[in-house]
């Protein structure tokens, strides 16, 4: 029985024979960054938004763990992102509309 539930990791694992950790870890570092940019980061100091990357950084570490373990961590970001992306479009469009009428 295989109790794999990600894709990439099979589509990775029969590609890329021995770079799987660093492309899961960029793969899960830029998804959780847009992720974190389209629905949560507001307007921080460059100091502050230097912290929080570095932080997001390390946290891509422990969630790369989770996607080598065969997890849908990375196909979960970019649904994540995907999501976002049309929720800040639709409210984009929403207050561009407001702002004429």
């Amino acid at each position: 029985m295989n109790t794999n539930f990600s894709p990439i990791y099979e589509f990775l694992v029969n590609n890329f024979h021995g770079h799987e950790l660093a492309i899961f870890y960029f793969l899960n570092f830029i998804f959780a960054s847009i992720a974190y940019k389209l629905g949560f980061a507001r307007e921080l100091p460059i100091l502050k938004s230097v912290v929080v990357y570095i932080l997001l950084a390390f946290g891509s570490i422990i969630i790369t763990f989770f996607s080598i373990v065969g997890y849908p961590i990375t196909e979960s970001l970019i649904v994540i992102s995907l999501v976002m992306g049309v929720y800040r479009f639709r409210l984009y469009q929403d207050r561009k509309k407001k702002r004429e009428a």
